[in-house]
């Protein structure tokens, strides 16, 4: 499957910082990590951090599936309201999905840190009323977000206009947030876990699996196996192909940045990430390099061919939609591009074992937060490896479903 359309600018920016060798012989280990996109790097980076003797293999070379089409806003905000997630899951499982959000956002910062990657900012959230009839709406996630302890501010009108000067009926200003390069985190994470021995191969297509009561057998094109105890699928959107149940709707989403601004140039109060109440919605941050990135206008998946059609009249819209928003800042598009994203019922990620595949462990941090979600997924999936109890595991089982 086709992941991606257009040119994202990670992948510009970045090229191909580092070379991973395709599997040529033979080999087993406890772990395998099929998929090396973020959720396969965060994954393996737990595990080896673990002392679990674990190997990634990917179909692509790293990192050129969905991972370098990411936008990586990284937000505790799941898809899902959290005024509506409490009638999906309950109470106290929405609220403890908000906080792992929250947590995995610290987290993912300190990790950024130890490995000494660079291109990782924390910022302020702004969601803001893409109408007048959402206030209401808006005030009611405002009021459950501050009664479960989330750091929140609301803002009306009058103070939405004054702070950032953006003219809507009010907004929600979250002091957890983040921004990052998820293909350049990726990159970082494979490369600080290779140097404690995490094998990495690429460019690998796997043909065959067999799950037995042992293990998992995997068989590469060229006719090579890959023997081990636990298979992980790090997949993404294309473990849907593995899964018999009905779990995920594909959808695209399409970005595009601004050229580079000048050093002098401010573009917003405090660059805080911003993104609105309309379905589907509209977002906004800056990159490190000073450009804008935009996004939004998503559709149903219906091949990349329709995502290439679709993507240079996409661009011009989300443009408008900028320039709606800030009349006074000029946006050049530069480059721009699509990535498939999927959207579950709860808006929650699926993690963990499913029965009908002996041994093995599903990796699937969809939506929006696909990065968050893949950080707590890994603290999951490290635990049931290793053989501890992980509380927040039955609140992302397949059995839910």
């Amino acid at each position: 499957m086709n992941l991606r359309s257009g040119y994202p600018f990670w992948l510009a920016k970045n090229g191909l910082p580092f070379d991973y060798p395709k599997l040529e012989r033979s080999t087993r280990a406890d772990v395998v990590i099929m998929g090396g996109g973020i959720s396969g790097a965060l994954v393996a980076y737990h595990l080896i951090n673990a002392g679990v003797d674990c190997l990634v293999v990917d179909a692509r070379t790293i990192g050129l599936g969905s991972t370098c089409a990411s936008t990586a806003l990284l937000q505790y905000e799941i898809d899902t309201p959290l005024c509506a997630l409490k009638d999906k899951v309950g109470l106290k499982n929405a609220v403890r999905s908000y906080q792992l959000c929250v947590d995995a956002i610290l987290k993912l910062g300190k990790i950024a840190q130890k490995i000494k990657f660079a291109d990782f900012e924390f910022k302020q959230s702004l969601y803001y009323a893409a109408y007048k009839k959402d206030i209401d709406f808006l005030k009611e996630e405002f009021a459950i977000r501050k009664e479960h302890g989330f750091d929140v501010e609301y803002l009306d009108k009058p103070a939405v206009k004054k702070q950032f000067n953006i003219d809507a009926p009010g907004a929600i200003l979250s002091a957890v947030g983040a921004q990052t390069n998820a293909y350049g985190f990726t990159h970082a994470l494979l490369q600080a876990s290779k140097a404690k021995g995490l094998r990495i191969f690429d460019r690998t297509s796997i043909v065959k699996i067999d799950h037995h009561k042992k293990g998992v057998t995997l068989t590469t094109e060229s006719g090579l196996t890959l023997k081990t105890k636990k298979l992980v699928y790090a997949t993404g959107y294309e473990a849907v192909d593995f899964i018999d149940k009905k779990i995920v709707d594909l959808h695209c989403t399409f970005a595009c940045t601004s050229e580079q601004a000048n050093e002098k140039t401010k573009f917003w109060k405090d660059d805080v990430l911003i993104w609105n109440t309309a379905d589907p919605y509209f977002y906004m941050r800056n990159t490190k390099d000073r450009r804008i990135l935009i996004g939004g206008r998503d559709e149903e998946f219906y091949g990349a061919a329709k995502m290439e059609k679709l993507l240079p009249g996409k661009i011009k819209q989300l443009v408008k939609d900028f320039n709606k928003v800030f009349p006074n800042i000029e946006f050049k598009p530069e480059f721009g591009w699509a990535g498939v994203f999927g959207a579950t019922k709860d808006g929650l990620p699926f993690v963990g074992n499913y029965k009908k595949l002996p041994n093995s462990l599903f990796a699937l941090g969809f939506g929006g937060n696909g990065i968050t979600f893949s950080l707590t997924v890994a603290e999951i999936l490290t635990d049931m490896i290793t053989g501890r109890k992980n509380p927040d595991a039955q609140i992302f089982s397949f059995e839910r479903v």
